[in-house]
């Protein structure tokens, strides 16, 4: 599929521009999706001006909801073409390394139903069929519903998104769902239906990318479906171009989930721009790493980027 590219990036924390030209996930919009994955049922959440909201299945849904618009367990999971069996043969012809890890089937089924999701989308599929993807050597680690004391120790999207302990219908995140996260600190997320309510870019439902060398959020212009399929279709290097250094997949190998790499000088330097591969790195944990960049924020811009995952 052809790739967007921008012209140029805003200026950095200390005056300086930014890597330019950042590619966006190919794919004809937010409506580019895999396969069978374009007719998936999706929810949409509708909040109203006083803080109310309603669930409308999406197209092509033909379950009825309860009284309240929620779907029962047995609608999102019991469906016609699900997406798991598409998606894995999509993970399996990968050309870059990406491991399935295992997951607990009573925090998918749960975590589904909270997601008011169904089986035949992507998101639905990752949670209620595997723990997490740890992709091209664990450089982005893709949110899942792990079992109890697998390896790596891989958060799962229940936590990183503070999921209620019990089903709570009147449950929503707040600025969108945390979908991913990279070993720099950057973030993958979803944007959720107000997007300029929490000062994010793009469209509803459409995925966007926190940049550690930029400390900004970054639209990325597709759905979650068509995010996830280019994740795996050997993108990355592009993406991440100025970002990887010679030896970098060593380095990712020894971390486990939890942590990521700090860098200095910081990505948005003048330095480590001109030269990644002259910084110095080592492994922290996860949220030392986005807690930096969260204060460096407020610091360089005075603006909070918001929720960046509970970890």
């Amino acid at each position: 599929m052809p790739t967007g590219r921008r012209a140029s990036k805003p200026d950095g924390p200390d005056g300086g521009a930014v890597r330019a030209g950042r590619t966006q996930v190919p794919g004809a919009g937010l409506g580019a999706t895999a396969g069978r994955i374009e007719n998936a049922q999706v929810t949409v959440y509708l909040v109203q001006a006083d803080g109310s909201s309603s669930v409308l299945p999406g197209r092509g849904s033909r379950c009825r909801c309860d009284d309240a618009g929620m779907r029962e367990l047995s609608q999102l999971i019991d469906v016609e073409e699900p997406a798991w069996p598409e998606l894995r043969e999509t993970l399996d012809a990968s050309p870059v390394s990406v491991e399935v890890l295992p997951a607990d089937g009573d925090l998918g089924r749960a975590s589904i139903l909270q997601l008011q999701v169904t089986a035949r989308s992507y998101l639905g599929a990752v949670v209620l069929h595997c723990g997490g993807l740890l992709v091209d050597d664990g450089w982005v680690r893709v949110f899942g519903s792990p079992a109890s004391g697998a390896a790596h120790g891989a958060p799962g999207l229940a936590g990183m998104n503070q999921f209620p302990g019990r089903f709570d219908p009147a449950w929503r995140p707040e600025t969108g769902l945390v979908v991913a996260h990279d070993v720099l600190g950057g973030v993958f997320a979803l944007n959720g239906a107000a997007p300029d309510g929490a000062d994010r870019p793009g469209a509803p439902g459409e995925v966007v990318y926190f940049a550690p060398d930029s400390l900004r959020w970054e639209a990325l212009g597709a759905g979650h479906s068509a995010w996830l399929a280019w994740l795996v279709s050997g993108a990355l290097d592009e993406f991440y171009a100025t970002l990887r250094w010679p030896g970098w997949k060593e380095e990712v190998r020894a971390l486990n989930s939890s942590q990521g790499l700090s860098v200095f000088p910081p990505l948005w330097s003048a330095e480590a721009r001109r030269d990644i591969s002259a910084t110095s790195r080592r492994a922290v944990p996860m949220g030392e790493l986005l807690g930096v960049a969260r204060d460096s924020c407020r610091q360089f811009d005075g603006v909070d980027p918001g929720f960046l995952g509970a970890v």
